[in-house]
């Protein structure tokens, strides 16, 4: 078995240790994952896909699949086995007319944004631009739109798809329904999917995003205002929350009319105020590619990270004190996402994800970049979150890192698991795709 053997079957380009481009390759975006594949095959289309999955099964190599490399637990990066990186299959075509966009496997969500801005349109994609689009979709995908216009995996019209066996197959709502419901939601569990076809919104690309800051001591009472103003919050506003150290900033973003936004953002900024004057404000009209780029972490690479989350169907008045408790060393940040509108829409059975109900997202995140400090780090974010374990109604599967068996059951109801299953009995019954959140087939 060689790179010649493997090489001579791909358009892109294989690498192996030793080679200029092949630490840059396995690197991704939480520096704690250190693994060094056999091969990384950098695929030109979705015929190299196949031959890399053919290549790996025949040969009993680990697969991993790589694009923004964003997932915590680094499944896309498999010890002595073999890296599809999708990374060169990264183009987007929109097509206004029809209001769809086809987005290569490889494919950033800067990338989806920028190309439907170009025309006045948008579809939901997560907060980071340089989060692969594959990675995020396939899991549920949550955004700034998804109160408007569902989640990322709601606005799916299609997908194209490498199996297990290395042939490429389309699925929509009309051809392998089957497939279609659990590659919305249920991961990369079932193959590698080469390409994206998405509905497009018409959106202007207005956003506010509004944060008041108060001391975790007195934040309590603003804190409840703020969730009691959450449940009547038009869908264009997304309610936030982040506790960094002893600052809580209590705020929303808003997507839509300027004028409108302005309006919500003062309410909430008066409602607040009734009990306690925030320590500072921050109010940031701008365009709508401006907040799709704001969280973005030009060194994210470099850092070591760890996190825990919670989906909460209700923000009860004792979940806020837990929240507010702030004590003992290496504290992660927090941060609070707001659910709802057009996301509770879609029927729960519908789509693979699950947890409809949820009315917020919790994660407690750290980064460092001492290796030192992983064990305490690591511990302090897995003690904080299990302080509201008692609150939470479930989990983003997209947040899960070393949860294993018990993860999954906070991300699936058992009657998604089970048909989870079936799909994957059919699709991959030998579990080649087992490098994610692992539904394992019935025989496996």
């Amino acid at each position: 078995m060689t790179r010649a053997t493997l090489g001579s079957t791909i358009d892109g380009q294989v690498l192996e240790p030793g080679d200029p481009d092949y630490d840059e390759a396995r690197t991704v975006w939480n520096a704690m994952i250190d693994r060094r594949p056999r091969y990384v095959v950098q695929c030109a289309g979705a015929g190299d896909v196949a031959d890399a999955v053919r290549f790996a099964r025949a040969h009993d190599l680990d697969l991993g699949i790589r694009c923004g490399g964003h997932g915590i637990v680094g499944h896309a990066v498999p010890d002595d086995g073999l890296m599809i990186d999708l990374r060169p299959m990264g183009s987007v075509a929109v097509d206004p007319a029809s209001r769809r966009a086809h987005v290569q496997g490889g494919a950033l969500l800067g990338a989806l944004d920028r190309a439907a801005q170009a025309h006045g349109l948008a579809t939901t994609a997560g907060n980071v631009s340089h989060t692969g689009v594959g990675g995020l979709t396939l899991g549920g995908g949550m955004g700034w739109l998804a109160r408007q216009h569902g989640l990322t995996c709601d606005n799916v019209v299609s997908f194209d798809m490498v199996t297990a066996d290395g042939e490429l197959v389309h699925t929509s709502a009309e051809e392998r329904p089957e497939l279609f419901w659990a590659l919305r939601g249920g991961g990369g569990n079932f193959g590698v999917v080469t390409d994206f076809e998405f509905a497009l919104h018409p959106e202007a690309g207005h956003a506010i995003a509004a944060e008041f800051h108060f001391s975790a001591a007195e934040a309590r009472a603003p804190m409840r205002r703020w969730r009691d103003l959450n449940g009547a919050a038009p869908r264009q506003a997304t309610f936030t929350v982040t506790i960094v150290g002893q600052v809580v900033a209590l705020g929303l973003v808003w997507v839509g009319d300027s004028a409108d936004g302005a309006a919500i953002v003062s309410a909430l900024r008066d409602e607040l105020a009734r009990d306690a004057e925030p320590l500072r404000e921050a109010i940031a009209p701008m365009t709508y590619l401006e907040l799709q780029t704001r969280e973005d972490d030009e060194e994210g690479h470099a850092w070591r990270r760890y996190w825990k989350g919670h989906y909460f169907s209700a923000l009860r008045d004792e979940a806020i004190d837990a929240l507010l408790t702030r004590e003992g060393p290496d504290l992660p940040n927090v941060s609070l996402q707001a659910y709802g509108g057009a996301i509770a829409d879609v029927p729960d059975g519908d789509t693979a994800f699950a947890r409809r109900d949820t009315a917020f997202e919790f994660v407690a995140a750290s980064r460092w970049s001492d290796p030192a400090e992983d064990e305490a780090r690591m511990s302090a974010a897995r003690r904080y979150a299990a302080a509201l374990d008692g609150y939470a109604s479930g989990a983003y599967v997209n947040v899960l890192g070393d949860d294993g068996a018990a993860g999954l059951r906070r991300a699936y109801t058992e009657q998604k698991l089970a048909r989870l299953t079936a799909v994957k009995d059919r699709y991959d019954p030998g579990n080649a795709f087992h490098l994610n959140q692992n539904i394992r087939p019935s025989r496996n």
